[in-house]
């Protein structure tokens, strides 16, 4: 199939992990990173709507603080893990430090950002404390972080 996730099978992978889903070269030599940031287990359970729309606030705003090479933080539609997507090539290292980074900083957050009728199409569907349990959960796991299959 033409979606990389589509051949995953994802009756195998183990979650939480990171994994890079795809690397993408350019016309003109620029890299895309896109990796598979997967909180729950496929088909077994499932982040809360509002504590991932709140993650991703948290998440998109606070990574940029740490790398200027962040390009998109998006959900998955079935609501186990989003899309982390960065210039260029990365190492593994990096990407967990990176992750690790933000979910640390989102633990300290006081407030979801943009989390307002102004900024936000559904301002008041947010939860910063369902956000901070999702991040606590992953960052409790990070050794097993490269492990994606059983």
């Amino acid at each position: 199939m033409n979606v990389e996730s589509f051949n995953l099978d994802h009756r195998t992978v183990v979650a939480p992990y990171i994994r890079l889903a795809d690397l993408k070269e350019l016309p003109h030599g620029d890299v895309i990173s896109k990796f598979d940031v997967r909180f729950a287990q496929p088909n077994v359970a499932h982040l809360e709507m509002d504590a991932v729309h709140s993650l991703e606030h948290l998440f998109a705003e606070h990574s940029r603080n740490h790398s200027g090479r962040v390009l998109d933080f998006s959900p998955m539609g079935c609501q186990t893990g989003f899309y982390l997507m960065l210039e260029g090539r990365w190492e593994e290292q990096d990407v967990h430090d990176l992750v690790a980074a933000t979910l640390t900083d989102i633990l300290g957050a006081t407030e979801v950002p943009a989390a307002n009728e102004v900024q936000c199409g559904w301002g008041a569907h947010h939860t910063l404390a369902g956000a901070q349990d999702v991040a606590r959960t992953f960052l409790a796991a990070r050794d097993g972080w490269s492990t994606v299959t059983a």
